[in-house]
C-alpha cells in the first residue's frame, strides 16, 4: 500500500492512504513516548515510529476499525487498547464517548494539554462527507443527532481524523462548531454527493474490466 506523510506538526505526525476514503492514521509523541492511533501499516512505517520515540501503545478508537492495529502492537511490543473509556496508564489523553451502541463503539481522543483532538470516523475531511461550508464534516449517520455532547467544551487547535487530512491552527475550532452545528441542514447534499461518487465510482470500475 502507498501511503504518504500528513499532518506533521509539534505532537506528532500521521500518514495517509491514497485510496478513495483515504485512510489517515496518526502517531501522538508525549514524554518522548508514541501512541498509535487507528494505524494502517505500510512501508517505512515502523521506522518512522520508532524515530519519533519509545512505542507505548496502539488506540483503536473504534469497535470496527481494527486496520492493522493489533498487527503493529504485536510487532512493537505494546498493548493495543480497543474504544478505551478510561484514561491509560502514562497517557496524557481522556477518551470522551460518541456512541455506544451494539454496533457502533467510538470514542475520541481529547489530549487537553495539546488541544488536540483525534476522531476515527466521528469526523472526516473527505470531500463525499462534507456539506458546503463544511471544512470537516460529521459522519453522515451521525448528523441526524450530532455528538454534541462530546465535542462540548472542546476548544482543538489540532483535528485528526480517520479519513482525510487533518484541520489545524486558528481554523481548527470554528471547523468544528460549523460541522456540528450544520451536521442536520447539511444532511441532504452529503447523501446526494455520495450517491454520486458511488456511482462515479461503479462506472470507472466497468470501463476498467
Amino acid at each position: 500500500m502507498h501511503v504518504r506523510l500528513c499532518d506533521e506538526f509539534e505532537h506528532g505526525f500521521g500518514w495517509i492512504a491514497d485510496e478513495f476514503l483515504l485512510r489517515c492514521s496518526h502517531a501522538l509523541v508525549a514524554d518522548g513516548r508514541v501512541w498509535l492511533v487507528d494505524p494502517v501499516d505500510a512501508e517505512g512505517v515502523e521506522e518512522r515510529i520508532r524515530a519519533a520515540g519509545e512505542p507505548a501503545g496502539v488506540i483503536q478508537l473504534l469497535d470496527r476499525h481494527g486496520r492493522d492495529s493489533a498487527a503493529l502492537a504485536a510487532r512493537l511490543g505494546v498493548p493495543h487498547h480497543v474504544v478505551p473509556r478510561s484514561p491509560l496508564a502514562g497517557a496524557p489523553f481522556e477518551f470522551r464517548s460518541i456512541r455506544k451502541w451494539r454496533f457502533w463503539q467510538e470514542v475520541a481522543l481529547w489530549w487537553p494539554d495539546a488541544h488536540v483532538l483525534a476522531c476515527a470516523d466521528a469526523l472526516a475531511t473527505v470531500a463525499p462527507y462534507r456539506a458546503p461550508g463544511e471544512r470537516v464534516a460529521v459522519h453522515p449517520l451521525l448528523r441526524p443527532f450530532p455528538p454534541r455532547r462530546t465535542f462540548g467544551g472542546v476548544e482543538p487547535r489540532h483535528i485528526l481524523c480517520g479519513h482525510g487530512e487533518g484541520v489545524r491552527g486558528d481554523e481548527a475550532a470554528p471547523a468544528l462548531r460549523t460541522a456540528v452545528a450544520n451536521a442536520r441542514r447539511g444532511l441532504p447534499s452529503v447523501m446526494l454527493q455520495i450517491v454520486r461518487a458511488g456511482a462515479r465510482g461503479a462506472a470507472a470500475k466497468a470501463e476498467r474490466r
